[in-house]
C-alpha cells in the first residue's frame, strides 16, 4: 500500500509536532498500541488537549 502522505497532510489536524504526521496508517498504530486515538477522531479544540484517550473520546461524544 503506498502512502499519500503529501495527500494527507491537507487534512490531518494533528497539532502535536511527530514523525507520523499525515502517515495515517502509522499514526493509527502507534496509537492503537498506546490504547489512544488519533487526532482526526476528535475536533480541533478536543485534539488541542492532547488527550487522546478512549475514555475522553467517548465522555465528549455521549453529552
Amino acid at each position: 500500500m503506498e502512502c499519500k502522505k503529501s495527500e494527507n497532510m491537507h487534512t490531518c489536524n494533528c497539532t502535536y509536532p511527530y514523525d507520523k504526521k499525515g502517515m495515517c496508517c502509522e499514526c493509527v498504530a502507534y496509537h492503537r498500541k498506546r490504547g489512544e486515538l488519533p487526532a482526526c477522531y476528535f475536533t480541533e479544540a478536543q485534539e488541542k488537549t492532547y488527550d487522546r484517550s478512549i475514555e475522553y473520546f467517548i465522555q465528549v461524544n455521549t453529552r
